[in-house]
């Protein structure tokens, strides 16, 4: 009998990564999963800025695919500008062909975790348990435009109105404005 070759893993760096200095040096990708209140599930896509501890985006779909993944990416990316690099786990939305092809189509850095090494990526896990916590187990969700409508007004909440020790006690839309600032006095900000 003939046997099956383990699971293809997509390419990309595995070395320890530093923690970032400037905004859009690193990004963090991971998803979050929850149920609406008839039992169909739904799936959350969480972008984090690892330096400014922005939460970027939180899409929100019964299914994420590679290519809707992507699209995403590109939205943030006019609004915000490239990131150095993008750190996610191994999931098959993160290594699929569409998102090594946007990858390297915009000469962004990929660096996969470790598998089973979700502490490899604490940023996002952080921003996770608190949307775990705050959000999703507070609130029952009637239908998907309720859960994207309540999911954003957190998201916003948490970027505006939440101090971090991290941050010197700036909320992370404070930290980016600062950061900001400092860069375009030393001619830095991209």
């Amino acid at each position: 009998m003939r046997r099956r070759g383990g699971r293809k893993r997509a390419l990309g760096t595995r070395a320890p990564a530093a923690v970032p200095q400037e905004p859009n040096q690193r990004w963090s990708l991971d998803f979050v999963s929850d149920t609406l209140d008839d039992g169909r599930r739904f799936r959350i896509l969480v972008v984090v800025d690892d330096c400014t501890r922005e939460c970027l985006a939180l899409v929100v779909d019964t299914s994420l695919s590679g290519q809707r993944v992507a699209r995403e990416l590109d939205r943030i990316l006019a609004d915000r500008g490239k990131p150095l690099m993008i750190v996610s786990d191994n999931g098959t939305e993160l290594t699929s062909h569409a998102i090594l092809r946007w990858q390297e189509e915009r000469a962004v850095q990929w660096h996969y975790i470790a598998p089973g090494k979700p502490q490899q990526n604490g940023f996002v896990e952080s921003l996770n348990g608190r949307l775990r916590d705050e959000c999703l187990n507070e609130h029952l969700f009637r239908s998907l435009p309720a859960a994207r409508t309540i999911i954003e007004a957190w998201r916003v909440d948490y970027n505006t109105c939440r101090p971090h020790t991290s941050l010197g006690g700036l909320t992370p839309n404070a930290f980016a404005t600062r950061s900001k600032q400092d860069q375009n006095q030393n001619g830095l900000w991209l």
